[in-house]
């Protein structure tokens, strides 16, 4: 794994992260891992304890993660929030606009190609997390 990709301004995290089966088992640990599957919901009533969840995309395919993000963001989770795995860059603007704040791909991502994919569209067609209204709902109110 290379080098985390942050969009926040606040300290890295280093703990690392625990599984979730581990996380609610005993932890004090303020780091979790959701691996594909797992049901984010079960961190809900413990939001508040955790600076960090990383989410795992084992192959750039499997969405499961998004909804993960966008169930913990409407929850009204604020730590880091870190998509790690099969992340490519011309997914990075769709992970943000469901919460990611943080990137850690398995692969290198050129800075320089990501800005200009995050550049790439002003519009979302879709209810996002960062505040951002629709384009259908700005035209019909």
């Amino acid at each position: 794994m290379v080098e985390a990709i942050r969009f926040r301004d606040d300290d890295v995290h280093e703990e690392p992260a625990v599984s979730l089966d581990a996380f609610l088992d005993q932890s004090n640990a303020t780091a979790v891992r959701i691996e594909a599957g797992e049901d984010a919901r079960l961190l809900l009533p413990l939001l508040e304890r955790l600076a960090l969840i990383e989410v795992d995309f084992p192959v750039f395919g499997d969405g499961r993660g998004y909804s993960a993000a966008q169930i913990l963001r409407e929850a009204g989770y604020e730590g880091e929030l870190r998509a790690s795995g099969d992340v490519l860059v011309d997914q990075i603007a769709y992970m943000r606009r469901c919460g990611f704040d943080a990137f850690a791909p398995d692969a290198p991502i050129d800075p320089k190609v990501m800005d200009k994919a995050l550049e790439l569209y002003d519009e979302v067609y879709q209810a996002t997390t960062d505040g951002r209204a629709p384009i259908w709902k700005r035209r019909h109110g």
